[in-house]
């Protein structure tokens, strides 16, 4: 189990996303739609369309 600092957010997007999107694809979708930048420590949270894979961006 990784800890995680005092202070981090944990962001899940709601609905799916396409897991053929890289690391740098959902760094793009974080910072267009959640107007947020993807390395400021926080948890990003990504599901796929089935439900049976998720990518964490960290």
């Amino acid at each position: 189990m990784i800890g995680l600092p005092a202070g981090t957010r944990i962001w899940l997007a709601a609905g799916m996303t396409d897991m053929r999107s890289g690391f740098n694809g959902l760094a793009a979708k974080v910072e267009t739609a959640l107007k947020e930048d993807p390395y400021s420590g926080h948890v990003f949270v990504f599901r796929g369309r089935r439900g049976d894979l998720v990518k964490v961006l960290w």
